[in-house]
């Protein structure tokens, strides 16, 4: 059968100019490959079908043969004259001929201007279809080059919603997978507002902080013509019952009696990733002492590799009570 150019867009058979105009605008935003970092391929794939799907509807001729004919008996109707549509040769994802060339020729036309004229070839259109990871988005917030284009008319962009979420010390040790079930209200072609839910994957780096942010763009919820909030994560540290953080540096308590302050004792423990950590401690160890083991902190996420670290600080027992002959023994002992 070919594509389903009405399903692409989600609108139905009956979709007025005015639909057609919403869904695009929608789609095309969502799905523009410049948005879409993490997955490009699949938003190029995507992308090429929306703006084919517009091409097509949006033409009064094309739709009227595509509605009896199908994908098939576009193969027969001229290029029209906006960079045209050179069915039949080629095969890009699924369409016939229509590369992403002519997908941005009609993003830029819709917009008037591309949101993305920033350092881009071609009379300020985006030619960026290559996965360089370079481009627009390195260097601008991407809601800022959103707005951009005819502004006053462009939907607004609500603040991000913002959600906790705990890690334990081991985790931001060691990093981890964390795959997190969301649901947001989206909003479909009609302007219905309608519950989604996808589960997202957010790789915690060894090291990661407290308050660090993890951005999900457009994962939040949507209003009716306002664009969709961005999704934050924010890192939030569990206590741990044996270490406390301090920046990169891992900070333990050790209580030791005097004997041991005076003649001398070994810490034993266990790390953060589960080594057996033993230590001897030499010095005389005074009330506060501290012993800094290096490199056994927390990973440094920005020098990976690297460590902080481990503080040891001593707390001394002292006897409530000693016998005579402990006393006599300390002061010959002690030459007091």
């Amino acid at each position: 059968m070919g594509m389903d150019y009405y399903n692409i867009l989600k609108v139905n058979k009956n979709a007025t100019d005015d639909d057609l105009k919403k869904a695009y605008r929608k789609l095309a935003m969502k799905w523009h490959p410049d948005k879409n970092r993490d997955n490009k391929k699949e938003a190029e794939a995507k992308f090429k079908q929306i703006s084919e799907a517009y091409e097509v509807l949006s033409d009064p001729q094309k739709r009227v043969t595509y509605d009896q004919y199908g994908e098939e008996g576009l193969k027969n109707v001229p290029p029209s004259g906006n960079g045209g549509f050179p069915f039949g040769n080629g095969s890009g994802s699924g369409s016939k001929g229509f590369n992403p060339r002519n997908a941005e020729d009609i993003f830029a036309e819709f917009f008037g201007s591309s949101p993305f004229e920033f350092g881009a070839a071609g009379g300020g259109r985006s030619t960026r279809f290559h996965s360089d990871g370079g481009g627009v988005f390195g260097g601008f917030g991407n809601e800022n080059i959103f707005r951009s284009y005819n502004e006053g008319t462009a939907p607004r962009k609500p603040p991000p919603v913002e959600s906790k979420l705990p890690c334990t010390l081991e985790e931001l040790y060691s990093g981890s997978t964390r795959k997190m079930k969301i649901s947001r209200t989206v909003v479909d072609a009609n302007g219905h507002q309608t519950q989604e839910s996808e589960i997202v994957t957010i790789d915690v780096k060894p090291g990661w902080k407290k308050g660090t942010k993890i951005t999900f763009p457009d994962k939040g919820n949507e209003q009716p013509g306002q664009l969709p909030a961005d999704l934050v994560f924010v890192i939030d540290e569990k206590p741990h019952n044996l270490y406390r953080r301090d920046s990169n540096d891992l900070i333990v308590n050790q209580k030791v009696t005097l004997a041991e302050a005076l003649g001398g004792t070994s810490v034993s423990l266990t790390t953060l990733d589960g080594r057996n950590l033993s230590i001897d401690v030499t010095d005389i160890i005074s009330p506060g002492y501290e012993l800094v083991v290096p490199k056994e902190g927390m990973p440094i996420a920005k020098d990976q590799g690297n460590r902080g670290d481990l503080r040891i600080i001593f707390d001394v027992k002292f006897p409530t009570r000693l016998t005579q002959e402990q006393r006599a023994g300390l002061k010959r002992t002690l030459g007091g």
